[in-house]
């Protein structure tokens, strides 16, 4: 018998695409043709997204949940609503984020110069809200009015989040609730849309519908937990971002609010005052604080907690 790669490791996610392949590949037409426009800069700024890449996360919890639910057809199919669905929650990640770069200021993204690094922020606002708008017309299509009750909800609640990362931004005072609320509103929010989606298309039954969503929900949060871990351990070559971009932009992630709860006075005095200037003039200070109170453990050990039922009521307020 053949080794299976490790949970968690590049390997298995690779292993889990390739079981999805066609889904995947049609998902990539979708894209690719959803973001045509008749105006060049569109499609110059289209085009810059496309060739970056990226993981696919989002639309691929969509074909998972799809092809768990779907029975005789072929969620595959071209034009398929499953195909339309992981398209469209593509297209609203991709329109958060270049709004994102812009709030904040970011020039690197995936190892690539962000968009608005490359044709200035008016464009990547304004081409943001042309990918946004698309993906409702791409909703609008799919002809349910479920879907688009679901991806309204999600689309405010998403831009709750976002300004709630803002009003958090430079407050060392910033707590591991606040920090979740964010998390949940602005990244799982999403993942939850996309998995509920997938399984209304589907026709599954509410009970069915409501467990994906919940599952989309822990998993995005999940996800994100890891994320703000990265933050302070990899680097470029591995992660497509610089090291302590959340600190350079005064987020207080949740390494740095368990340093502060569980620092000693100099210690809290440094993070307090990196939180609220932002930078990265006290990176290595700021990283080896994070170490010495296992702020990075501590970050890993709430994501692990999340597939447990206890820990996803207790981050989630039982939701």
């Amino acid at each position: 018998m053949g080794r299976h790669p490790a949970p968690g490791s590049p390997a298995a996610l690779e292993a889990i695409r390739e079981r999805v392949r066609p889904d995947l590949e049609a998902v990539d037409t979708a894209i690719r043709d959803g973001l045509k426009s008749v105006v060049p800069l569109v499609d110059q700024i289209a085009e810059h997204i496309i060739a970056g890449g990226g993981k696919r996360l989002r639309p691929l919890l969509v074909v998972l949940a799809g092809r768990a639910c779907s029975s005789g057809s072929d969620p595959a199919a071209p034009g398929s609503a499953h195909i339309q669905a992981a398209a469209f929650i593509e297209f609203i990640h991709t329109a958060t984020l270049l709004h994102d770069d812009v709030v904040d200021m970011s020039a690197l993204r995936r190892g690539r110069n962000t968009a608005n690094e490359v044709f200035g922020n008016q464009a990547s606002v304004l081409v943001g809200d042309f990918v946004y708008s698309r993906a409702f017309q791409m909703m609008a299509a799919v002809r349910s009015q479920r879907v688009i009750e679901i991806m309204a909800e999600a689309t405010n609640i998403i831009a709750e989040g976002e300004v709630l990362q803002l009003m958090n931004a430079r407050d060392p005072g910033t707590t591991e609730q606040r920090y979740l609320e964010v998390i949940q509103r602005k990244t799982a929010q999403l993942f939850q849309a996309g998995a509920e989606v997938a399984a209304v298309v589907s026709g599954a039954t509410p009970a069915v519908q409501q467990a994906l969503a919940r599952y989309g929900k822990h998993l995005g949060t999940a996800y994100q937990l890891v994320d703000d871990v990265l933050d302070y351990q990899s680097d470029p070559e591995t992660r497509g971002k610089n090291l302590g971009d959340d600190l350079a932009e005064g987020k207080p992630t949740l390494p740095l609010i368990h340093a502060l709860r569980a620092g000693d006075p100099a210690t809290v005095k440094l993070i307090r005052g990196a939180i609220e200037g932002g930078g990265r003039e006290q990176l290595v200070a700021i990283l080896a604080a994070i170490e010495s109170t296992g702020g990075l453990d501590e970050e890993q050990a709430v994501s692990r907690g999340i597939t447990t039922l206890g820990n996803l009521h207790r981050i989630s307020g039982g939701g």
